[in-house]
């Protein structure tokens, strides 16, 4: 059937504005190289909740994923309904403490539609706010049991700038076109295995050359996948096993013999040859609850494993088998974030863990350089824009911290929200995401 040739003009003209990923825009979690630093240094320094706020806009659903900004829209993905909470206790990073007053409290619900559950992809306006567009995808199959503090909507969208990719916590995959039109869509929990991993799927999607990496560490199967980014179709799978869990989203880092995509699990580190899937190397032991991703510059790899004060290390990618020996420059064994990333800055790697403490480290050797304590939970990964630092706590603080050997708090700003979610920065703006809604700081 022919499409009607104004519908075919709109999806041409909407390509075309959105085509190309820009120095500043931020195409996925963790930004244009996925290291969390912003190409534009003039972000926002002092702001509140009725100070040098751009706009707010209110989402279609609750969740804690990144906003991203592709051009002149910025998407963001969101849960209607409540799904399933998973029984007995859940995990809290306060430790010995008013967990609340540290604002860690649980995630917003809300009715759905007829008590099913939907997920939604919407794209705002950069300028003002406007919602452009809203797509909504019910959720088939068994909805997986997740804990208080995020949903099924918890990966993170990303895009190529002619596609837009948001996954979900049963499995659907689904890629959009700039004006909100399905390109392609596909439900791996129902093709491949089902989605069943404790407290719920984090995992997003990863796009590199012209592939889509997805990684799905579960109960029933783990493996890593690539498709292909334009058609969805499988062009490898990477077989890991069974009874592995990992929450960290797949990272690309080019190695000697090409580009290597490596995956933070509960077993260990594994790198995989990009083009092929082939398994390369691997390093470290085995990690209970895996989440943050790595950080490379200068050829070397950065990166924390994640859980209480778990270990973080250096590594030079390339190798064979286990590199522990041979590739491995330094590895410090305690003192890293349960869930946020590490970002470098300077020669240093910043920090923030559970507990309120913000810490600096050398990127040489690991040693710690300083340490700064303040009130509140981090689990967003933090960000680096010029010679600032920017921590988002749970609580609605963010802390702004030089890049520098001397601890030195630049500004405190409180937006009275609940923001778990890692914060994305373009064109002078920050954005922060709350749980039903996102804040454009900057004029």
């Amino acid at each position: 059937m022919r499409k009607p040739r104004a519908l075919l003009v709109s999806i041409t003209i909407a390509v075309a504005a959105m085509s190309v990923v820009h120095a500043q825009d931020w195409p996925q979690w963790r930004g244009p190289l996925g290291n969390g630093i912003a190409a534009d240094a003039n972000l926002p320094l002092k702001w509140s909740a009725k100070e040098n706020v751009a706009w707010t806009a209110v989402l279609g659903g609750q969740g804690v994923s990144t906003p991203i900004v592709i051009g002149d829209r910025v998407i963001v993905t969101s849960q209607i309904g409540t799904g399933v909470r998973r029984p007995g206790n859940h995990p809290r990073l306060t430790q010995g403490g008013d967990a609340t007053a540290a604002g860690e409290r649980a995630i917003a619900t809300g009715a759905a539609d007829d008590g099913k559950t939907f997920f939604v992809v919407e794209a705002y306006s950069f300028a003002d706010g406007r919602r452009v567009w809203q797509h909504r995808l019910e959720a088939v199959g068994t909805l997986t049991g997740v804990h208080d503090k995020h949903n099924l909507a918890t990966p993170s969208p990303t895009s190529d700038g002619t596609l837009i990719y948001a996954w979900f916590g049963t499995g659907q995959l689904v890629a959009l076109t700039p004006d909100g039109k399905v390109a392609w869509q596909r439900h791996l929990g129902t093709e491949i295995s089902p989605f069943d991993i404790q407290w719920g799927h984090a995992s997003s999607p990863t796009v590199h050359g012209d592939l889509l990496f997805l990684l799905c560490d579960h109960a029933p199967a783990s493996y890593l996948l690539a498709v292909d980014k334009r058609t969805g179709k499988e062009r490898w799978r990477a077989d890991r096993g069974k009874g592995l869990s990992s929450y960290s989203t797949p990272f690309v880092v080019n190695g000697p013999g090409g580009d290597e995509v490596l995956v933070n699990s509960s077993e260990r580190v594994d790198a995989y040859a990009a083009a092929t899937g082939k398994h390369l190397w691997h390093t470290g032991g085995p990690n209970r609850f895996p989440i943050p991703v790595p950080v490379v510059h200068d050829g070397i790899i950065y990166m924390s494993r994640g859980y209480r004060s778990g270990p973080y290390l250096a590594m030079k990618p390339g190798g064979s088998g286990d590199v522990t020996k041979s590739h491995v420059v330094w590895n410090v064994e305690t003192g890293a974030p349960y869930v946020s990333s590490l970002v470098y800055a300077n020669g240093l790697l910043f920090m923030a863990n559970d507990t309120g403490i913000v810490t600096a480290v050398d990127a040489k050797n690991g040693d710690r350089v300083w340490q700064h304590r303040v009130p509140g939970v981090f689990s967003a990964s933090p960000i680096v824009a010029g010679d600032r630092v920017y921590f988002v706590s749970e609580g609605g603080r963010t802390l702004v911290m030089r890049a520098g050997r001397t601890a030195e708090v630049l500004a405190e700003n409180d937006l009275d929200a609940r923001l778990v979610a890692s914060p994305a920065a373009s064109r002078g703006r920050l954005f922060l995401r709350a749980d039903d809604r996102i804040f454009a700081i900057g004029r």
